[in-house]
């Protein structure tokens, strides 16, 4: 394959879940860990997540994506990846930031599952109260 384009990997994050991205000129074609991206996300769902930045900047044939994704469920992982591949794009081409700002690709996803806490069943909900 061609040299990467960004210097360093571009990193994308949503919930427990972090994204590594390299964009190479190329075709269009979508590695994940190894594996292509109709091979590891199963669900159209996620595919089309991930591929909605470049969707956005009519670049869907433009780059390769070479990606390694760590931690999370496969939602979390498709929304990392979305987050790294908008700012990888932003990284090439400014001129196409306010496009993907307006789209919401840009801003991280910083929800994250609360902790369960001490004398409660779970994060919220206590434990039935009895009176006697």
């Amino acid at each position: 394959m061609a040299e990467a384009l960004t210097a360093a990997p571009i990193t994308g994050k949503r919930k427990t879940a972090v994204a590594r991205i390299r964009l190479r000129l190329g075709t269009g074609l979508i590695v994940v860990n190894g594996r292509a991206i109709d091979e590891y996300f199963g669900r159209e769902t996620l595919r089309s997540l991930v591929k909605q930045p470049l969707d956005a900047a009519n670049a869907t044939t433009r780059y390769d994506i070479a990606a390694s994704v760590k931690g999370g469920g496969p939602t979390g992982q498709a929304g990392a990846l979305r987050h790294g591949i908008a700012r990888a794009l932003c990284s090439l081409d400014e001129g196409i930031r306010p496009t993907l700002k307006k789209a919401g690709f840009l801003t991280r996803d910083a929800r994250k599952k609360e902790r369960k806490k001490y004398g409660q069943r779970g994060a919220r909900a206590r434990f039935q109260f009895s009176k006697r």
